[in-house]
């Protein structure tokens, strides 16, 4: 855990004194990802390096797991903080492998360990060791040396992690390509992590929650969820963008706007039967035709249903799309869009349906909770985490 206490440090400047951070207190529980994001000189970066003590506070405290930093030796801090910062800082001179166990060869690891934990971490990346371990840094794309900057601050396997704008100078595709990646590990690593970000749409997917900072002040701290849904005051609005509403269909699961009333027929039922039902669930345009495990196998429309006598397994048409319960409304909606359709059939891992979403329940969802917070009287508090 890392806990910031009224983290405060002023520069002395020929121009007099300035804040670069004026009493940040926040909390980030263990194995979170904690984004600071806010404009050029708003303190970001500042605060990240108070917590390993690159720059000394002038008044506050850092706890991390409850320990103040100021009553631990530098280095024994430092060697328990994994560090990424954008331009890298891999050693020229040194190979892959003896970059990534810089660390662990400082704390006495023997050589069979530090030489199968960079192993492990390069197998983690997606880079297979035998075809990089001793290459050096020259021979790699900015890409592959970022990750390998990643995989040095993971090398002794620190709780804490501190990223300074780590995937900022990588190319679109590629920077998508390591947040993948980065998430991905992070499901099984569980780090906590302190992360500088100057982009939204970054912090938005990447973080469990997001502190917005200006000349040094912690504005809001919330989830990403609670920060597009009710932002503070119209600086954090602005700073959001005008989509927030859309940035939010990619944090919500379809299980959490599902419905299970959905009318369904066998390919054994009478299209009279599929008109009733059609009726009967509000459906103006089809219906869902599924087989005895529950898996849709096609649909009937309304106009054939209308117009044409027999059964439903002689008329059936495909069915556009489904969905998964745990793919997000971001999908459904491209799904719909791209598919000229206002719902969609809600699957489980096995195919079996499990309801329905439509275009109203996601537009009543998000609305629900789409508003703006007029008060300015410091930062959100942070609601309990589920």
């Amino acid at each position: 855990m890392i806990r910031l206490d009224n983290l405060t440090k002023v520069f002395d400047t020929p121009k007099g004194a300035v804040v670069a951070a004026d009493r940040i207190s926040m909390e980030v529980p263990p194995g979170e990802i904690c984004i600071l994001v806010g404009p050029s000189g708003c303190g970001k970066t500042t605060i990240l390096k108070m917590i390993n003590r690159i720059v000394q506070p002038t008044s506050g405290k850092v706890f991390l797991d409850g320990r103040d930093t100021m009553d631990m030796d530098t280095q024994e801090l430092r060697r328990g903080i994994g560090y990424v910062i954008q331009q890298i800082g891999l050693f020229p001179n040194m190979t892959i492998e003896e970059n990534i166990t810089v660390v662990p060869r400082l704390l006495g690891w023997d050589q069979a360990r530090y030489t199968e934990r960079a192993r492990e971490l390069l197998t983690m990346i997606n880079m297979k060791p035998d075809s990089f371990l001793k290459r050096y840094p020259s021979e790699l794309s900015g890409g592959q040396q970022q990750r390998i900057g990643v995989a040095r601050a993971l090398a002794a396997d620190p709780p804490v992690m501190l990223m300074d704008e780590p995937f900022s100078a990588i190319d679109p595709i590629n920077r998508a390509v390591i947040q993948d990646e980065f998430l991905s590990m992070q499901k099984e690593l569980r780090k906590t992590i302190m992360f500088v970000s100057h982009d939204i749409d970054e912090a938005i997917k990447m973080g469990d929650r997001i502190a917005v900072l200006r000349e040094g002040r912690l504005v809001q701290y919330d989830t990403p969820d609670d920060l597009l849904a009710a932002p503070r005051n119209a600086f954090i609005e602005s700073f959001l963008g005008e989509d927030r509403a859309f940035k939010r269909l990619s944090l919500v699961k379809v299980r959490e706007v599902v419905s299970d009333e959905i009318g369904t027929v066998t390919p054994g039922d009478t299209l009279k039967t599929a008109l009733e039902r059609m009726d009967d669930f509000g459906y103006q345009n089809a219906i869902l035709v599924v087989n005895s495990r529950h898996q849709p196998v096609g649909m009937i429309t309304r106009a054939v249903a209308r117009t044409t006598r027999g059964y439903c397994r002689d008329h059936l048409q495909n069915v556009p799309a489904t969905i998964g319960l745990d793919d997000n409304l971001h999908k459904a909606a491209s799904l719909m869009f791209g598919r000229d359709t206002v719902w969609l059939p809600c699957v489980d891992t096995t195919g079996r349906v499990r309801g329905q979403i439509t275009q109203r329940a996601m537009t009543h969802h998000l609305g629900s909770r789409f508003r703006t917070r007029e008060d300015d009287s410091g930062p959100s508090s942070m609601p309990a985490r589920e």
